[in-house]
């Protein structure tokens, strides 16, 4: 059975948004979220926390930039 994964979004003032994967393991946190990055724009930095690299649970924030047209 696959293990629910949490996806936490914080939209700044600026337009900044902060992503972070909660309940992921390895590549799994990046994979999760790749469709909504490329839909929502570039990926304009991307901070791996350290337990990125612990196999039970991981957290990533990114921080995307919506460009509107």
């Amino acid at each position: 059975m696959a293990e629910y994964q949490k996806i936490e979004y914080r939209i700044g003032k600026d337009g900044k948004i902060i992503e972070t994967v909660i309940n992921a393991s390895g590549a799994s946190c990046t994979d999760t979220t790749s469709g909504i990055e490329r839909a929502l724009g570039e990926v304009s930095s991307q901070e791996l926390l350290p337990e990125y690299y612990e196999t039970e649970e991981i957290t990533t924030q990114e921080d995307i930039s919506i460009n509107p047209t």
